[in-house]
């Protein structure tokens, strides 16, 4: 059997034994799966930094050919610690792309960068399982003069953190009237008054009156980069980029001029519904706003998202925050820049009764529905068991003569679903991206003609054409000057072109526009013509005076 053959053989084996395991790998499950990807023929991999906790941040390349000079899309997972969906969705495509769609490479370059959170991520996999952010630097975020003195402590000793209740009559939480195993806010404005005081499972440690205000995590990735900085908030750094990673994966980027646009999976959601514009923030100084010509844009790529994927959101409430990677790439990087959770707890309506038509019986009180009690709701139906803790009292020094007691919903379950569905969320979500690459800028020429002016003179003239429902730059990108322009260089020496510039730049190219060119050139021979960026692709055409 030749080498590549038998290499396809044992990719096509690897992916089909992790897509049959229930549940998430682990960091040393990934690497595996990278390093069995890097021997395709179209792949390569490089670890691009280690982290303070040994792990490596992986950047993985497909193409072919002439690779940096292909429009190229970035896959990003990992944004988030706690979000383990979002690596599975990125190493899946870059399988599914190796293995299925290798005729995509044939005009797109893909960048997969699959876990920029490794040290976080890890926590899943750990003896002591809590939603974790940070990576492993050691940080003082409470400013006290003392590193991690007031972490998490597992309280009923089951291996997962999860929330404690205390009764008070100043609480500010009730039993949910639907659902007791869940808590929901007093109203205050309709005169209720709460029962419980919640917090995070642990103990005030350093007696300040916060509970698990100084964890034993570092910086978030998504939560410090250069938009917007929430510089002294936990967990964003003393500055932007000031961790080994994001400085590394950054770096990296900026020597890729060929990414037109990033697909990110994290919390922020632009895909399921597109940005608005806000023409006030819009004409700052400082953007912030995303550009109107590129609100159009986010909602024609919003379409194909939501053509493509069956399931739809439920209260979709996070369209960026402050030092996020998803906000960066298109404010302060000018590339179009998408991103979504990939998966959303759906919504659980009540069902009408068994044999009629209608409706459950009313009352005068309308349910109330949190993002809690609709999980519930849904798990119950789905059949899983695994996914909260009951509520069980413990002896807690803090609240001495009160009843304190641990439980509730288990980390990771609302934002990461059983790992059996997986395998068909990231399948919807690799035809989405492959959607998105023939959706970028094809420059062509077209209408070309050469007329004999006498006298040894040549006139040539054309019509550069972006046959593509995007454009060659977002608005952004353009406006910033970041972006190269598109440039049209001709090969026949300055002296031999009498009308006409041997160099052209052109700002941008709207979807489906022309731009007419002509030349007058004294001589004969070949004459090449070349246009284009090298994320908006080049165009090459040959002419014999």
């Amino acid at each position: 059997m030749p080498i590549r053959l038998f290499l396809a053989f044992l990719v096509g084996i690897l992916f089909f034994q992790v897509n049959a395991q229930n549940n998430y790998p682990t960091n040393q499950q990934i690497n595996q799966r990278l390093q069995t990807l890097n021997s395709d023929r179209t792949t390569s991999l490089v670890s691009l930094v280690k982290t303070e906790g040994g792990q490596d941040i992986w950047a993985l390349r497909i193409g072919t050919g002439d690779f940096d000079s292909k429009p190229a899309i970035a896959v990003v997972g990992g944004a988030e610690g706690d979000h383990l969906l979002s690596v599975e969705l990125a190493i899946q495509f870059a399988e599914r792309l190796v293995n299925n769609h290798k005729e995509a490479l044939e005009t797109t370059t893909f960048y997969i960068f699959p876990n920029m959170s490794p040290d976080a991520y890890a926590q899943y996999h750990s003896n002591l399982k809590y939603e974790r952010r940070g990576n492993a630097t050691k940080v003082d975020h409470d400013r006290d003069g003392s590193v991690s003195e007031d972490p998490y402590e597992d309280l009923n000793k089951d291996g997962f953190i999860t929330q404690m209740r205390i009764e008070s009559p100043t609480g500010d939480y009730n039993a949910h009237p639907q659902d007791l195993r869940i808590l929901v806010k007093a109203d205050r404005s309709k005169g209720e008054a709460g029962n419980y005081l919640v917090y995070s499972e642990g103990i005030d440690n350093d007696k300040d009156g916060n509970f698990n205000e100084d964890l034993e995590e570092g910086i978030a990735f998504n939560k410090s980069l250069t938009y917007k900085h929430p510089i002294f908030e936990p967990l964003a750094g003393d500055y932007a980029v000031s961790q080994k990673e994001s400085r590394a994966l950054l770096d990296y980027l900026f020597d890729r001029w060929n990414i037109f646009a990033f697909v990110t999976f994290s919390p922020a959601n632009n895909l399921s519904e597109p940005l608005k514009y806000n023409a006030q923030e819009a004409k700052k100084r400082i953007v912030s706003s995303i550009q109107e010509k590129d609100v159009t844009i986010n909602k024609m790529v919003s379409d194909l998202y939501n053509k493509t994927i069956s399931q739809k959101a439920f209260q979709q409430d996070n369209q960026g925050t402050d030092g996020d990677f998803f906000q960066w790439a298109y404010f302060h990087f000018g590339r179009l820049s998408f991103s979504t959770p990939g998966w959303w707890v759906p919504e659980v309506k009540a069902e009408k009764p068994e044999g009629g038509d209608e409706e459950p019986e009313k009352s005068n009180e309308k349910p109330i529905v949190t993002k809690e009690s609709n999980f519930m709701a849904w798990a119950d139906r789905e059949g899983l068991t695994d996914v909260f803790v009951p509520w069980t009292q413990v002896n807690h020094p803090d609240f001495p003569n009160q009843k304190v007691e641990v439980g509730g919903i288990k980390p990771f379950v609302m934002q990461n679903p059983p790992y059996r569905m997986v395998d068909s969320i990231a399948l919807e979500h690799t035809k989405f991206i492959l959607g998105l690459a023939k959706m970028q800028s094809k420059l062509e020429f077209h209408n070309v003609k050469v007329e004999n002016l006498g006298s040894g003179l040549s006139r040539i003239t054309a019509d550069l054409f972006n046959n593509a429902p995007l454009p060659t730059h977002s608005e952004l990108g353009e406006k910033s000057r970041w972006l190269r322009k598109i440039r049209i260089d001709i090969t026949k020496d300055k002296k031999e072109v009498l009308a006409g510039n041997t160099i052209n730049l052109i700002d941008k190219m709207d979807a489906f526009e022309t731009k007419s060119m002509s030349w007058i050139i004294k001589g004969s021979g070949n004459v090449e013509i070349k246009a284009g960026a090298p994320h908006a692709g080049f165009a090459v055409l040959n002419v014999k005076l």
